[in-house]
This record gives structure tokens, C-alpha cells and sequence, in this order.
């Protein structure tokens, strides 16, 4: 592969922090790992065998260390209303507020969610992954992405009191 570090971060580096911070919701912690991520990436960019999409690549070598984080910390981190506020809203403050309510409770409605269909729900809304690209990272088919999706909108439009949010 005849990319260099920089190519490499800033082709991807947005798309890494979106799903880490979607992952932890810190908006710290998913920096930290984000560098961590590309550190590990260029140091092993030469067994990247192109098999699949490099943000792809990507994104699953950030959900292990934001794993071995989770295992580090000895926890998984509850979802709370102060990391909901680090997420950028627009200039309208009655907007931004409704906005943010909204966000609220989808959040905590997907928190309820079992775990693997709050992780392709993550990838899909937050880190705007194709279900293929889903089903790599996660090693299961596009079609097990996709039911999971589907699935878990159906369970959120439930939990949400058949409201349509995001």
C-alpha cells in the first residue's frame, strides 16, 4: 500500500472519532483512541491486506482498543446526559434544545437495545457505515447487518412510543 500516515489520517480520521465517540460517548476517550488507532494502523500497515475497505480496517482495530479500554477500566460506561452534550447541535437555541432532547432519548432508548444491535445501529447512524462494512467489522454477512438494523429500529420505534426520531 503507497499510502503515509497523513493520507492515511486524513481520509479517515473523521470517521474513526465518530464511531469511537458513538462507541463511549466521551469525547476525550474517543480522541485518545483515535490516535491510538492510527498509531496501531501505521504501525501494521503492511500486513493490510485490502480485503476489505480501510476505514473498515480501521474502525475494527478502534473497537478493540476501545475494548481492551472497557477491559482496562474493569466496566462499561453508562450512557449520561453530559456526554449527550458534547455532541454539536445547531445555532437555534429552541431547536438545539428539542434537538437535544430528541438525541436523549434515542440514546437512552438505544442503551436498552441488546449489544450487538446497539453496535450495528452505532455504525450505521453514527459512523455511517455501509452494512457490508458493518457485517466486516463485527465478522458476521451484510444480511445479519441489515436484520439487525432493521430489528433494532423496530425495537426503538417501540420503545420510543412509535415516535419517529433521527
Amino acid at each position: 500500500m503507497a499510502w503515509n500516515g497523513e493520507d492515511i489520517y486524513q481520509t479517515h480520521a473523521e470517521g474513526v472519532y465518530r464511531y469511537l465517540f458513538a462507541l463511549c460517548r466521551e469525547a476525550d476517550t474517543a480522541e485518545e483512541l483515535t490516535q491510538e488507532t492510527f498509531y496501531q494502523a501505521l504501525k501494521g500497515l503492511k500486513s493490510f491486506r485490502g480485503d476489505c475497505a480501510p476505514q473498515t480496517w480501521l474502525c475494527a482495530i478502534a473497537k478493540r482498543l476501545w475494548y481492551k479500554e472497557l477491559s482496562r477500566r474493569g466496566r462499561t460506561v453508562p450512557m449520561d446526559g453530559e456526554a449527550l452534550a458534547q455532541v454539536p447541535a445547531p445555532d437555534d437555541p429552541a431547536l438545539e434544545t428539542e434537538q437535544k432532547d430528541d438525541r436523549l432519548l434515542l440514546y437512552q432508548a438505544i442503551q436498552k437495545l441488546p449489544p450487538d444491535t446497539r453496535e450495528v445501529i452505532y455504525l450505521r447512524l453514527a459512523g455511517d457505515f455501509t452494512f457490508r462494512e458493518i457485517g466486516t467489522i463485527l465478522n458476521h454477512t451484510e444480511v445479519w447487518a441489515r436484520m439487525r438494523f432493521y430489528r433494532g429500529k423496530e425495537a426503538l420505534t417501540k420503545l420510543m412510543g412509535g415516535k419517529e426520531h433521527e
